[in-house]
């Protein structure tokens, strides 16, 4: 049977690590993957995160299995994250699943979507992270994009936005990055999001909030402001978020989906189809990762510790974006590339042309995504004069 199965595509993002180990080429760059790294180009293990596993290897007494949505632990420290000083008033009204990574967590709204509300159309922005539509697709959710981006300002549209969601039928649903907009770089303002929200509120529209990066923006709290105006307007809403980036987790896979219904009985009746979805997925998530996040939040010295290792990645990615600014500048770049300073998280939407981003793979041996997306967080002192060299030669 295997003899007529045809060769898939590579992954856009994935294949490109994958071409980037087959490069012999010893300074060659790779800007591909969303993966931090710091600034020796290598993806660091948190010295909070060793801290913890040596009190969970001394602790741990069991490899049973977790519950099908993961610890009650983890699901606390998950909301409280999330909510902040709303979690007493939310946590009610909400209900906390562990997933395999925040990708899990979209793939399990997927699952519910398609089973709960067979009718509903998914809308995403455009443009979006590539595996967005797809994991949808994967689930049997009709996908359509609302306006977004102005690449030629390299701003959100938010004009353009507003009147799209005013054009969304009332049982869709919206999904929304958290902040560090995925490939722009590119979030709404504060009154933007309250607006958003509002427009959302009264079209009866579920958001979905895909929040992978809390903290790498401005702050735990800063960044969860596109949540506070979806939870103080809207009635309903899905949240994925994920620990890979902001705990440096990304082989543990630990992400949650949170649920937020506008009563107690509502969104216990919904959790329980959630559950009999990763009940017939995954059956129940892994533990390890999860009780690192528990850990870590759970004690105040960790979690202080954990904030100033947060801080720490935030600050070395805003730096090289400024880095990469001056860096092009000197090599006599005249275009004006000063938006990457403004865009924030560990991706930048750079305006290369698939073209140009061809010719830096094939001629200079730097990788990175044809859309022009580019890791800002794969820049180093000791990388970026050759990558600024490499884009003034495609420009």
């Amino acid at each position: 049977m295997f003899d007529r199965v045809e060769m898939a595509a590579p992954d856009p993002i994935l294949g490109l690590t994958e071409a980037f180990l087959a490069d012999p080429n010893p300074d060659k760059i790779n800007l591909g993957a969303g993966v931090y790294k710091d600034a020796t180009g290598k993806t660091p293990v948190l010295k909070v995160v060793k801290l913890a596993e040596r009190r969970i290897l001394e602790s741990e007494a069991s490899k049973g299995y977790l519950p099908i949505t993961g610890s009650a632990e983890y699901a606390a420290a998950v909301q409280g994250l999330l909510f902040g000083d709303e979690y007493d008033a939310l946590a009610p009204r909400s209900a906390t699943a562990h997933t395999p990574g925040g990708t899990g967590a979209l793939r399990v709204v997927g699952d519910f979507l398609h089973r709960q509300f067979p009718q509903a159309t998914l809308w995403l922005s455009q443009p979006t992270w590539p595996n967005h539509p797809k994991v949808f697709e994967a689930a049997g959710v009709p996908t359509k994009a609302y306006a977004y981006f102005d690449a030629e300002k390299n701003v959100v549209d938010f004009d353009a936005m507003l009147s799209a969601l005013q054009q969304v039928p009332e049982g869709d649903v919206v999904l929304l990055h958290g902040c560090c907009h995925n490939p722009t770089g590119a979030d709404p303002s504060d009154e933007a999001w309250t607006q958003i929200a509002e427009v959302l509120a009264s079209r009866g529209v579920l958001p979905l909030l895909d929040f992978a990066y809390q903290g790498f923006a401005e702050g735990i709290r800063e960044d969860a402001v596109g949540l506070r105006a979806l939870t103080s307007a809207c009635p309903e809403l899905i949240v994925c978020s994920s620990f890979s980036k902001n705990f440096g987790l990304y082989r543990e896979r630990v992400g949650a989906l949170t649920l937020i219904a506008a009563e107690p009985d509502a969104a216990a009746r919904a959790f329980s189809q959630l559950k009999t979805t990763i009940r017939t997925n995954y059956s129940n998530p892994p533990s390890h990762g999860g009780a690192i996040v528990s850990t870590v939040l759970g004690d105040a010295d960790l979690r202080t510790a954990w904030e100033v290792e947060l801080a720490e990645m935030r600050d070395r990615i805003n730096q090289m974006r400024g880095a990469l600014v001056e860096g092009l500048a000197a090599q006599g770049v005249t275009r004006d590339f000063s938006f990457i300073r403004q865009q924030r998280g560990m991706f930048s939407f750079s305006g290369l042309s698939p073209e140009q981003v061809d010719r830096l793979r094939e001629e200079h041996s730097i990788y990175a995504v044809r859309s022009g997306r580019i890791n800002v967080a794969g820049i180093t002192e000791g990388n970026i004069e050759r990558l600024c060299k490499g884009i003034a030669a495609v420009l």
